[in-house]
């Protein structure tokens, strides 16, 4: 019999790096059952509380990232970096000792650098798979050394020194195979009416819904109709906009039912939500979020908008009267949308996890 074989993944502190990570995970345990996958992530991230509930193996790290701000808060946070940082390859170094993995997958995020780096020192094989078309720094650090690196838009190899593969981001599982009837029947929505979906990530934007709650009431007079996600922490403030026309909900549990009935998409421009909407072959009016790490959002966005997917609105640039014109005209035009969901369609990558999965079976034969 086969001996078991142990990957570490390592990456976190958003859903942006952790989602990909567990899509990963999930694909090479479907394709081989013998590899055991360990997670590493840090306490302070989104990651805490979804492996947990998951019941994945895993280690989080007393690790966090630099802080910027300038406040007494964000100066005693720096000041415990190198404790941190100490007491965090330690626990590494304990982890690989015990392990001794044959590969190491890096999703990004600052959990992602100590792992990735213990992993080359030990001549292990690295895959690291970057989610946004400008790399984030632990992918520029490291990808020159990697055996392959995986990239979701083609723009990210330019800051990449190494060859990178386009593969697209592992997404949600069958995010493209929802039911326009159960959705419209869901949401309680006329299925004749054209429908927007409108959210700002899993947990929302508020200046999203500050800017949707200015206009809804106008456009709901156009004859169209709303799915607007408000994130669980703003939803009590903004849901006293329903009515038949719009439906306003904290978290929306089936997205893929959301996508299905949607003709039109709002919302940031995160790399998942990119991938999820491109797969999905939707039309998008982009929102990218202002200072966001190394303008990445917005770099997501040009790669759509370039492509004739998406279509970028600035927060702040347009007069709300411009913004419900911009609105109203692609949702009239049946072939403005037509062209933007080819386009959109067109920039689909469907196998991003399976090739992921290759390459970490091939990486690891002869380990």
């Amino acid at each position: 019999m086969t001996e078991a074989r142990n990957i570490i993944i390592s990456g976190g502190g958003t859903g942006g790096h952790l989602f990909p990570a567990i899509a990963i995970r999930d694909q090479i345990v479907k394709d081989n059952p013998r590899f055991n996958v360990h997670f590493v992530g840090s306490i302070y991230g989104i990651e805490k509380n979804v492996l947990a509930h998951k019941g994945y193996k895993h280690t989080l790290l007393p690790v966090s990232g630099l802080q910027r701000q300038l406040n007494l808060r964000s100066i005693y946070k720096n000041l415990l970096l190198p404790y941190k940082l100490v007491k965090s390859n330690f626990l590494i170094k304990k982890l690989f000792s015990e392990l001794k993995p044959a590969l190491i997958i890096g999703t990004g995020g600052y959990a992602s650098a100590l792992p990735l780096m213990e992993g080359l020192k030990r001549s292990i094989p690295v895959i690291i798979q970057e989610q946004n078309a400008f790399p984030g720094i632990t992918t520029r650090w490291f990808s020159k050394r990697a055996n392959e690196v995986f990239i979701a838009f083609k723009e990210a190899q330019d800051f990449i020194e190494n060859k990178c593969t386009l593969s697209g981001n592992p997404i949600r599982h069958g995010i493209d195979k929802g039911s326009r009837a159960n959705g419209f029947k869901k949401f309680s929505l006329n299925d004749k009416t054209k429908t927007i979906l409108i959210f700002g990530g899993s947990q929302g934007s508020l200046s999203i819904n500050n800017l949707i709650s200015k206009i809804i009431e106008p456009l709901t007079k156009l004859n169209i109709q709303f799915i607007w996600q408000t994130g669980p922490s703003n939803y009590n403030q903004f849901k006293s906009f329903e009515n038949k026309f719009v439906k306003v909900l904290p978290f929306i549990e089936n997205m893929a039912n959301a996508y299905a009935v949607s003709d039109l998409v709002i919302c940031r421009s995160g790399a998942l939500t990119c991938s999820e909407i491109t797969y999905c072959g939707k039309p998008s009016i982009l929102l990218p979020l202002k200072n966001s790490a190394g303008d990445h959002q917005r770099k997501n966005a040009e790669s759509l908008s370039k492509n004739g997917a998406a279509i970028i609105a600035e927060e702040g640039s347009l007069a709300n009267k411009d913004f419900i014109e911009l609105i109203d005209d692609l949702i009239r035009s049946e072939k403005k949308l037509k062209k933007m969901a080819t386009n959109s369609l067109n920039l689909r990558y469907p196998n991003a996890v399976s090739e992921i999965s290759k390459s970490a079976m091939r990486l690891t034969k002869n380990v």
